[in-house]
């Protein structure tokens, strides 16, 4: 937990950070225009915020979801509660619609704070979307069972790593990352991970998220423990790449000397709290392997990596993560 609430406004955008403010939601909605609404959300964070009509979010990928669920959202605002997945539906929605979308976390995604996700499958035109409100409470964004929240940070804390040294990293973006990374070592999960994510949204991410969003479609492994498991790995590769913020990445990370090559143990120290250390025991299989590696050779976000690793070194790295 942050010791502290707080609002700010970023753009068209505005964050409310506090305990207790899930409380106050139909309130802050309503002062923020989010009358007449339609609830995204799921059986478990259901009862956040009650409605008579809620619409659920199933499992499965945001795009086939989005696509599904396009028709039975009626016009108006929408408002998600929920991790990612459901976060990400709704802003894909919005995407067509034009809809805002007000977003209450219940992980530490972060997909509140960025303006990325898939698109609604078959439907062209469709724009990205950030949410314009955002009400955080930190109890409710830590409200996972122990491992799954742990590897929630995991996914909040790559977004922090790659927001240094993507084509967009600034001094501004690295401040916060740093901040945000040892607030997650020192336990301050939701403090943590909203300043991870706020940065990621600003910067964009490389090579580890791209990685990760193969694998997660490829071998249907969980996204969260997927990054987590991952984390390490291309925190590695990155030392030798970019020694200088990795190293700072790693003083952050409870590393005094601020070694860079130091970053990888301290993240897998956090990343074992997760339960899973090996892509094997997520269902990942050497099959998916030379395909993920392919894959993401094509993927966009690729370019956005210092020295983008070769489809042989990243072909290596996923076998030694196995």
């Amino acid at each position: 937990m942050a010791a502290e609430s707080f609002t700010m406004r970023d753009g068209e955008r505005t964050i409310r950070f506090g305990e207790g403010l899930a409380a106050e939601a139909p309130g802050l909605l309503s002062q923020g225009g989010f009358d007449g609404y339609t609830l995204l959300t799921t059986e478990r964070a259901a009862s956040v915020l009650p409605s008579p009509s809620p619409v659920f979010v199933p499992p499965g990928l945001v795009d086939e979801i989005s696509a599904r669920l396009l028709q039975q959202v009626a016009e108006g605002p929408l408002v998600a509660v929920g991790g990612g997945r459901v976060i990400d539906t709704a802003k894909a929605i919005a995407g067509v619609t034009g809809a805002r979308v007000a977003a209450i976390p219940t992980t530490l995604s972060g997909a509140e704070l960025t303006p990325f996700h898939r698109t609604p499958a078959g439907v062209d035109g469709a724009r990205m979307v950030r949410p314009s409100l955002v009400i955080a409470d930190p109890r409710l964004m830590a409200s996972q069972p122990g491992p799954e929240l742990w590897a929630s940070a995991m996914n909040a804390l790559a977004h922090g790593m790659e927001a240094l040294y993507t084509p967009l990293a600034n001094p501004v973006a690295e401040a916060v990352v740093l901040r945000g990374a040892e607030a997650i070592w020192n336990e301050e999960l939701a403090f943590g991970a909203l300043l991870c994510s706020w940065a990621s949204g600003i910067t964009g991410f490389a090579v580890h998220h791209a990685t990760c969003q193969n694998l997660v479609r490829a071998a249907d492994s969980p996204h969260a423990a997927t990054n987590a498991v991952m984390l390490p790995h291309f925190a590695r590769m990155m030392a030798g790449r970019v020694p200088g913020v990795m190293g700072a990445f790693a003083q952050a990370l409870g590393d005094p000397a601020g070694d860079p090559g130091a970053a990888a143990g301290q993240a897998a120290k956090l990343a074992a709290r997760s339960g899973h250390t090996r892509l094997a025991t997520l269902g990942v299989e050497e099959a998916h392997l030379p395909q993920v590696a392919a894959a993401v050779m094509l993927h966009p976000a690729l370019g956005n990596t210092p020295e983008p690793p070769e489809e042989d070194e990243l072909l290596a790295l996923l076998r030694g993560a196995l």
